[in-house]
């Protein structure tokens, strides 16, 4: 059970610094909910696509996903610097559908490879399955409430710095990528 909690906090970290970056300028509500459920339900989601597809789908999946995961991360974090050096002292506007589906798929990719580690931990899959969606979702809202805070008391300027912090991501995954 041990192994199954700490693979599901490793894996919601991505997500809960994504959302504490976007959250530095957006001031949508909504999203407070939104993100924290769509990466909770695609990490779990993308973990049982591992769990299933198996050993064939292994190689294919360590082949690309990091790339997949860091194009994705560079281009909505170029995006939302160059939207904070725009918009002067206005908010960022609320995010579209595409937006929260990209940065969910982003964040979500690991979780295929990791999920076909599951037939080795000491507990149902879906259990481990169930950890994972929950555990991201509550690390996320915790991350994007922290972003929104600081985000407030610093000013909307911040979503340059969410930006440059969503490209580090997507760079850090492609350097640890094997």
């Amino acid at each position: 059970m041990l192994a199954a909690l700490a693979l599901a906090f490793g894996l919601a970290m991505d997500a809960t610094a994504v959302c504490a970056a976007r959250a530095l300028s957006a001031r949508d509500q909504r999203e407070l909910v939104i993100l924290p459920l769509l990466f909770g339900v695609f990490q779990a989601g993308m973990a049982s696509i591992g769990w299933l597809g198996g050993r064939a789908a292994a190689d294919y999946i360590a082949a690309w996903d990091h790339w997949v995961a860091f194009g994705l991360l560079v281009i909505i974090g170029a995006k939302m610097v160059i939207d904070a050096l725009r918009g002067g002292d206005e908010e960022v506007a609320p995010g579209t559908p595409l937006l929260y589906l990209g940065l969910a798929l982003a964040t979500s990719i690991d979780a295929a490879a990791a999920g076909l580690t599951l037939h080795t931990l000491a507990v149902v899959p879906w259990v481990a399955l169930t950890l994972i969606g929950t555990i991201t979702a509550a690390c996320s809202a915790l991350g994007y409430a922290a972003g929104r805070a600081l985000g407030h008391k610093v000013g909307p300027k911040l979503g340059a710095l969410g930006g440059v912090v969503l490209i580090a991501i997507g760079i850090d995954v492609l350097i640890r990528a094997p």
